[in-house]
């Protein structure tokens, strides 16, 4: 008989010998995953700016004695080239087939007129954009190779919540970076179209696009998104699930582009007491709160004032389910909706449509004060236009031209909003500025800044 002096002591050890080992799992995936580069072309700066580039260099190496970070190769002016590729941004990948595709995050390729992408085994490849979907954030590019080691890919409803997954990835730009932790959640609702993994990994930026593994080996989603007031991981990351991530591929390969249904119809959740007094007995379904002249819904029938319940056979429990069960259904199908309408359900049939691609603006540009650098932060601003607040419904703030060194380590990229700093609302580049001009630039900064439709704090640590 074993004491219980004796089987405290063992205790310990069972408790380790039971902890997951991901050392077999990195082997396995990866040589799979690759550190991804975008690079963009800038015209060099004319006369008048490269003379005062060339002073501020000048008195960097007399107060420091060293050249001033970053500072451009000095050369005779007629041999420069008139667009030089700078660096735009880092971030991750894995590989989807042996011949070359990648898969990986819309945003860590938007904007870039080159992609650059590095092997485990350090062969470093100009990579094609395939294509990109933006509501997903979900993109693929192409390299020119053979024999690659492509990762496995997961069912995503095996998946559980308190189960171990591991990402790899390349945070702040530092290839296959291992990080181990739990899934949090699932069907986690943050995006329109994709109900998210919710996991604690360590996912930091640079992480982007990288591959989120069960313990089988097989890539269940693309790290995507933390949530973070500071830039940094704070035990919250999200994940787009892969076998969403896999139908938006299939359509970027074989189109370059995503095709999404659409009905027409403005919705509302149904709420307790709206359930109760119309009759329908739980709060379920959604309602239609309006419906566009000339769509599929107005010609199906569809009502305002109707509760949408079911959508092609599948019950519709709340808002965010109507647009991902239309948005999946392909144009020109016809489908099956059932509508609860004054104490009695309908089956309407309507034809999908498909949904309009984003339309860029055409309008004549206003006017805008030049660009700003900040350059110990790594930032290029730029003032918004009346046109620009009013589409991203904010009253005050400046665009993120370009984020490097500081302010790309801190996840700021190209085409975010800076709304304030150090709890000061900006309303302009001037008032950054200005703003700045009365800030210890040793010390780190809190910045709020607007992405999408959401907003978050980060701190920007000036390099030391």
């Amino acid at each position: 008989m074993v004491s219980t002096t004796a089987a405290l002591a063992q205790a310990p050890a069972s408790v380790v010998r039971g902890l997951p080992d991901f050392t077999d799992l990195v082997e396995q995936v990866g040589p799979s995953v690759v550190n991804i580069r975008t690079l963009e072309k800038v015209r060099p700066s004319s006369a008048g700016a490269g003379g005062q580039d060339e002073e501020m260099q000048d008195l960097f190496r007399r107060f420091f004695g060293v050249p001033m970070p970053n500072a451009p190769r000095q050369g005779p002016r007629q041999n420069r080239p008139e667009q030089e590729a700078q660096p735009r941004g880092v971030g991750s990948g894995f590989i989807l087939s042996a011949d070359g595709y990648i898969m990986t995050n819309a945003h860590v390729v938007e904007g870039a007129d080159e992609v650059m992408v590095t092997l485990t085994d350090k062969r470093e490849f100009k990579a094609r954009i395939v294509g990109a979907d933006k509501r997903t954030d979900v993109a693929v590019v192409k390299i020119q190779a053979t024999g690659l080691p492509a990762v496995k890919v997961g069912d995503v409803s095996r998946l559980r919540v308190g189960e171990w997954v591991m990402a790899i990835g390349s945070p702040f730009g530092l290839e296959n970076t291992v990080t181990a932790g739990i899934v949090s959640a699932k069907q986690r609702d943050t995006g329109d179209y994709l109900p998210f993994i919710q996991t604690d990994v360590a996912i930091n930026p640079g992480n982007s696009g990288g591959p989120l593994i069960n313990m089988r080996g097989e890539v269940v989603g693309i790290n995507s998104q933390i949530y973070s007031r500071s830039g940094g991981f704070m035990g919250i990351s999200f994940a787009i699930p892969m076998d969403e991530a896999m139908r938006v591929s299939e359509q970027l390969r074989s189109s370059g582009r995503v095709s999404r249904g659409r009905i027409g119809v403005q919705i509302a959740p149904v709420t307790k007491e709206v359930a109760e007094s119309i009759g329908l007995g739980k709060a379920q379904g959604v309602l239609v709160r309006g419906v566009e002249e000339g769509s599929p819904a107005e010609k199906a029938g569809i009502e305002a004032g109707d509760i949408i319940t079911r959508f092609d056979g599948k019950a519709i429990e709340k808002p965010a389910d109507l647009p991902r069960a239309v948005g999946n259904t392909k144009p020109g199908s016809q489908v099956m909706l059932t509508v609860f309408r004054r104490g009695t359900t309908q089956d309407l049939k309507v034809t999908v449509a498909e949904i309009e691609p984003e339309k860029v603006a055409t309008a004549a540009p206003e006017k805008k004060a030049p660009p700003a650098k900040i350059a110990h932060l790594g930032l290029s601003l730029s003032d918004l236009s009346e046109t620009q607040k009013k589409e991203a419904r904010v009253r005050s703030g400046v665009r993120v031209d370009a984020a490097v060194e500081a302010a790309a380590r801190a996840g700021i990229r190209e085409g975010d909003l800076i709304l304030a700093v150090a709890n000061t609302e900006v309303s302009s580049v001037q008032a950054f500025e200005s703003l700045m001009s009365r800030i210890d630039k040793a010390r780190p900064v809190s910045v709020l800044i607007r992405r999408g439709d959401g907003a978050q704090y980060v701190l920007i640590r000036p390099a030391p």
